[in-house]
């Protein structure tokens, strides 16, 4: 017992500011706290945290502490000055490029323990000599010391060179006049429908912004220009898929989604939207809708994982409805040392300048960090679980729990749905519909946005017999289509002349 309250006051201490969030006070070694009982007898395997603390946001490796049940075992002095000098000496040969760290003794409960403390490094990556730079890199994850993915090393040489790879001239790729303007055009669209004040945005603008470059005369195309222009690097794609079940076994539908990745956005948003419930209530002549998770929600989740994933990881950004969750996962962790509680907190780290500097021009992002804040904001007055973020190797999962309670809700539309027919049935007797008009009348005023071949899915049916019953509803005008097959919407028509 004294022990663990030593140990607590100890850790209070030394990380007070970076515990994470998640877990017990006593839950052990974390991102950026490591404790042993004492030094092995292969410097490797402490060295390797030390590099690791470097890569990431720093940390403190205790020695004299046991993290299985953190109990103070100390260092005997008659060795302690000898078990410093053996850190300094090991970290100085074993370190590229060099690590200094601040090594320093304390008493707790009469005991001597040794605190190594290792700042955030600048001159990434740091590796094992022995080990050269493609073996020897290591990066801190989930309270482990872990040897980091190739994607990674290269993002970390970025991070020690300030470069920003969507920032660096995209070799082969020509620039145009007519993909230049487009994009353009697009950011006047987009900055309208976000209310933002209108200007016009010229190719001097995105020169400005490091969307474009200026070289001997030549206009030069950035990796963010080809990005928001066209599907140029093909692993730069949304995945969307729905799935049966609270797993991946089994598949309802998915879709891929290329180009520029703005429209992207858009596109997976409304199909998150076309697949999950909506609910409605008919107040006299208005119709009442609402989405059983928070659109705006959604939005935040996917743009997020654009503005934030690992360009140098040619994974796709995938987007995956299951019963129970939505769940949004980008490739690359958190950036530069960013550590849990920093993202919980509000806090971000760009680490796509360019792309993220377009996203706020658009108005499709806001102040750096506020993210995290409205998708936490937007579940909680949905009255959801609180939604959660996972960061595992090289990626990064932000889920978004779905509750039964709109099942409900979506029951009370459709029974209000056919109320509303048999009133217009009793009406007009020569319009009677069928049992089979009436299931696909249902399912659109649940989900207006379906597409044919979704209907055809959704009640099991073939597709030429939901197009025999559109049919019939158009023929008697009780339903018409808005917009584009792909893009457009269904009406329902409460009056037929």
């Amino acid at each position: 017992m004294f022990a663990e309250r030593a140990f607590y006051c100890l850790y209070c201490r030394l990380n007070r500011s970076d515990r994470m969030v998640k877990g017990t006070m006593f839950s052990g070694e974390s991102k950026n706290i490591e404790s042993k009982v004492s030094l092995p007898d292969k410097s490797e395997k402490y060295v390797k945290t030390i590099v690791a603390f470097a890569n990431t946001q720093g940390g403190k490796l205790i020695v004299g502490v046991d993290d299985k049940n953190h109990q103070v075992i100390g260092v005997e002095n008659d060795i302690l000055f000898q078990t410093m000098d053996a850190i300094a000496t090991a970290v100085s040969d074993s370190c590229m490029p060099q690590i200094i760290p601040d090594i320093e003794p304390q008493t707790v409960e009469g005991k001597t323990i040794i605190i190594v403390s290792v700042e955030a490094g600048k001159n990434r990556p740091y590796y094992l000599k022995s080990k050269g730079k493609e073996n020897g890199t290591y990066i801190r994850v989930a309270g482990t010391s872990r040897q980091a993915f190739p994607e990674k090393i290269k993002e970390l040489e970025m991070e020690g060179a300030r470069i920003s790879w969507d920032e660096l001239t995209c070799v082969g790729y020509t620039v145009t006049e007519e993909a230049t303007e487009k994009l353009c055009q697009d950011i006047e669209k987009f900055r309208k429908k976000a209310g933002m004040a209108e200007h016009s945005v010229k190719k001097e603008q995105l020169i400005n912004w490091k969307i474009l470059k200026q070289s001997e005369g030549q206009l030069l195309a950035t990796n963010a220009y080809a990005l928001l222009t066209s599907d140029y690097f093909s692993f730069a794609k949304t995945q969307c898929a729905v799935f049966k079940g609270t797993d991946r076994a089994v598949f309802l539908d998915k879709r891929e989604f290329t180009g520029p990745i703005y429209t992207q956005i858009e596109e997976a948003v409304d199909f998150v939207l076309r697949n999950i419930r909506l609910g409605a209530t008919i107040d006299g002549l208005v119709r009442k809708e609402k989405y059983e998770l928070p659109p705006e929600a959604i939005r935040e989740m996917i743009i997020n994982a654009h503005c934030h994933r690992n360009l140098l990881d040619e994974s796709c950004i995938q987007v995956a409805v299951y019963d129970d969750r939505l769940e949004v996962t980008s490739p690359g962790g958190l950036y530069n040392g960013l550590t849990y509680e920093e993202v919980m907190n509000g806090h971000s780290k760009i680490r796509n300048k360019g792309i993220a500097n377009i996203f706020s021009q658009m108005g499709l992002v806001e102040a750096w960090g506020s993210g995290i804040k409205r998708i936490l904001n937007a579940a909680e007055e949905y009255g959801l679980p609180k939604p959660r973020f996972q960061e595992f190797d090289n990626m990064f999962r932000v889920e978004l729990f779905r509750v039964n309670p709109i099942t409900d809700q979506a029951n009370q539309a459709t029974n209000q749905a056919n109320q509303d027919l048999e009133r217009l049935d009793q009406v007009e007797d020569e319009n009677v519909l069928s049992e089979k008009e009436i299931e696909i009348l249902n399912l659109v005023r649940m989900q207006p946005s379906i597409t044919q071949k979704e209907m055809a899915n959704a009640l099991d049916w073939n597709l030429a017999s939901v197009k025999y019953y559109i049919t019939k509803l158009k023929e008697k005008n009780y339903l018409k289509r808005q917009g584009s097959s792909q893009k457009g919407k269904w009406v329902i028509l409460t009056k037929r002349d």
